[in-house]
């Protein structure tokens, strides 16, 4: 089959940031989406037909949100859009008190108990899936950069696997599920795989070979849409982008910045080299399961795979060093603060980290934990 891509500026983007409906006083999931969404609708009459506003989405649960952005030439110009969605939803589930948060799980919330929303794709993704879909409380931070090519797609996707490890490292915010410290840094990365056609992406030589693997997804009805195609970082060809969907969720506008300028540097700097004649290393499958697994179990900590070769560096010395190698990218694009925030998070410490804290800080009392997110979240 044919599959287009659409034409893109290199290096556009935009943003898709999961937010978390809790109780205020408690830090329970409330599962008040529709009445959220309803509310935002009633605040802006310009609104379509379907009442859908149009960087304010429903997702899988009823307790979630999903703010999206429009097409972004910065990544201030990106946080400046998903601020002005927040404060929207802010105006909405403030005086119903209702509460925001961002990780990559809800600490205590049982996840059976939690409502899907009623949509029919929703719908047969749980059906499919059973135990593995309800259990799915999860947030995430996706990022598309735009390419002006479709040549670029697949081997900047190849790139882009390289780097695995350093995204989840920097975003793991899921330690904890169903009230009990996993032992993992992001449980979300090893739950979200269990989903059809989710995990990590197909490395293909060519877009004729991802056009066949497409098709044979068609053909066996595996897929009925191109979307349910849930790569951890896949093309999204009517987009014209490339999307990197590996974050767990972030809690402050500040770390979902930092996200998006390390994303919009390492797209833009493949690209370069792609324009320039040269190539992107690849590294084989298997060393790209074990730095998804290392990162996942380790975060902070993981001693990643860097080449083919076999050598290993700890992911935060790795991740300094290519922060002075992109700085002249950042600049360029004029992220250059925004890239900077990263070496924040790697000072402080990652989401799992400043989690296991706040627990260990109140007798293990998860509830606290929440409740810091949504002090994180307010702060910004």
């Amino acid at each position: 089959m044919q599959i287009d891509f659409a034409s893109s500026r290199q290096s556009t983007l935009g943003v898709e940031w999961e937010l978390a409906l809790v109780n205020g006083r408690t830090g329970e999931l409330v599962s008040v989406a529709n009445d959220v969404l309803r509310g935002v609708a009633a605040q802006h009459p310009e609104l379509n037909e379907d009442d859908e506003h149009p960087h304010i989405k429903r997702e899988l649960l009823l307790n979630t949100v999903e703010l999206v952005t429009g097409i972004c030439t910065t990544v201030r110009e990106a946080k400046e859009d998903l601020a002005r969605s927040l404060k929207a939803v802010r105006e909405i589930t403030d005086p119903m008190g209702v509460e925001l948060f961002c990780a990559g799980s809800h600490p205590f919330s049982p996840p059976q108990l939690q409502p899907v929303t009623d949509k029919e794709r929703y719908a047969k993704l749980i059906d499919r899936t059973q135990w593995w879909g309800r259990q799915m409380v999860i947030y995430g931070v996706h990022v598309h950069v735009g390419l002006d090519s479709r040549d670029k797609v697949l081997p900047v996707l190849d790139g882009l696997v390289n780097y695995f490890p350093h995204f989840q490292a920097l975003s793991a915010s899921s330690p904890f599920w169903g009230g009990e410290d996993t032992g993992y840094a992001s449980q979300r990365a090893l739950m979200f795989q269990q989903l059809p056609t989710a995990g990590l992406p197909f490395q293909f030589p060519d877009w004729a070979e991802y056009e066949s693997y497409v098709q044979d997804m068609f053909t066996t009805g595996v897929i009925d849409t191109l979307s349910e195609i849930r790569w951890d970082i896949r093309p999204v060809p009517n987009l014209g982008t490339i999307e990197m969907r590996i974050c767990d969720g972030l809690a402050s506008l500040e770390e979902v910045g930092a996200i998006a300028a390390l994303t919009q540097c390492l797209v833009h700097e493949f690209a370069m080299i792609l324009d320039n004649g040269g190539t992107i290393p690849t590294m084989p499958p298997w060393h790209v399961q074990e730095n998804k697994w290392r990162a996942a179990r380790y975060g902070m900590d993981a001693i990643i795979i860097l080449d083919a070769e076999g050598n290993e560096q700890l992911v935060t010395d790795h991740l300094k060093e290519t922060l002075v190698r992109l700085a002249p990218v950042a600049a360029k694009l004029g992220c250059e603060e925004e890239l900077a925030d990263v070496g924040k998070i790697i000072a402080r410490g990652a989401g799992y980290q400043r989690q296991r804290r706040v627990a260990a800080e109140h007798d293990g009392d998860l509830q606290a934990v929440v409740l810091d997110l949504v002090q994180q979240m307010r702060a910004g």
